[in-house]
């Protein structure tokens, strides 16, 4: 969507809080033993506590109020009976509607023990993330963002799946402009337009580049030895820096 007014504005900055709150008491509450059902329970019982929907199930009848990724599953993992385990690396994207508006946000962590390649994995796809957010603005190519993305990735050793992007949002889950790829398009001449809500979620992983859906028809995994890490967050892109509604309280 475009911003037209200032309700649309208190629109998207009170979903991204309430997105945002879940994704961080989400990640708090993750610990070896627990079920990713467990966690998506609780995560459930929020949204609704703060009068907010499931994006995926209202929009695509996802079984579960959020997506809970470990290891292999790079996204739209289902949460289920699968048990988070030491050194998993878990993440966790958590989309609603509230009164009308979208957001959607994401973020990765790892369960102790941390080993130095999981650590840098987390660090540099937050990395590329500050990186992207720091080309979306009104008028720049959106391959910029991309093209962000995957220097960071590589610069650090890590590739980007290529078949996940970030996407417009706002008054629905996904809106245009879609695929907002986490590397270099030359032939997307697209650019930002002031106003736009989107959604930008840069993908880095070990191994893959591209991720392929499970049998269960939701999951999307990479190479079984495959790490992959994801942050996102929705902005309000401006003629400067974006405004970011998806921030944790600790960043105001």
């Amino acid at each position: 969507m475009t911003i037209e007014n200032q309700s649309d504005v208190d629109g998207i900055m009170n979903a991204g809080r309430v997105v945002a709150k879940v994704r961080d008491a989400m990640l708090s509450a993750v610990e070896p033993g627990m079920t990713t059902a467990e966690l998506d329970e609780l995560g459930g019982a929020l949204l609704e506590s703060m009068g907010a929907r499931s994006a995926p199930r209202v929009t695509y009848n996802f079984p579960g109020a959020t997506c809970i990724s470990i290891n292999e599953e790079a996204a739209h993992g289902i949460p289920g009976k699968r048990l988070v385990q030491a050194g998993n690396v878990v993440n966790i994207d958590v989309s609603a509607e509230l009164e009308g508006y979208f957001a959607d946000t994401g973020g990765t962590i790892v369960v102790p023990p941390v080993t130095k390649t999981k650590a840098r994995l987390c660090h540099a796809t937050q990395l590329a993330l500050k990186h992207a957010l720091a080309e979306a603005r009104s008028g720049t190519p959106i391959n910029r963002v991309g093209k962000a993305i995957q220097r960071t990735a590589k610069s650090h050793g890590f590739k980007t799946i290529k078949n996940l992007a970030g996407h417009g949002i706002g008054r629905s889950l996904h809106e245009e402009p879609e695929g907002i790829v986490s590397y270099f398009d030359r032939q997307d001449t697209r650019r930002l337009r002031l106003g736009q809500v989107i959604a930008i979620e840069p993908f880095l992983s070990t191994k893959s580049t591209s991720v392929t859906e499970a049998d269960d028809g939701w999951t999307l995994v990479g190479h079984p030895a495959n790490l992959s890490a994801q942050y996102e967050h929705t902005v309000i892109v401006t003629r400067g820096a974006p405004i970011i509604a998806t921030l944790s309280e600790a960043h105001g």
